[in-house]
């Protein structure tokens, strides 16, 4: 007779980590607002909002509003230069968001 081997239980997430990690998913839950972020993360340097605004095509209020969601939930960095403001994306995300996906899905981390 063969034994099954224990199932392995992960901890469940607290419910401050499931608050956080859906307002992370809901920010990124836009399209216009990945593409804003892409354009960031892929460009390898700070970019100000009117490169921004030039590489996506999209008006620089609408940029202004996505990149002021991103930031809040910090995705990106912004910081003011003189009269415009340059934005980085943060290093730190590309850790954190494939770690909490994994632990919402109950999988070891990437």
């Amino acid at each position: 007779m063969i034994i099954p081997a224990p199932i392995e239980t992960r901890p469940a997430l607290s419910s401050e980590d499931a608050h956080e990690y859906a307002g992370w998913f809901r920010c990124l839950a836009d399209g216009t607002r990945l593409l804003v972020l892409n354009t960031v993360a892929t460009a390898g340097r700070a970019m100000t909002v009117g490169e921004i605004v030039d590489r996506v095509g999209i008006s620089q209020s609408t940029v202004s509003h996505h990149l002021r969601i991103l930031a809040e939930d910090r995705f990106v960095h912004m910081r003011a230069d003189g009269t415009r403001t340059l934005v980085t994306v943060n290093p730190d995300c590309l850790q954190a968001l494939p770690e909490a996906a994994a632990r919402i899905m109950g999988s070891d981390a990437p």
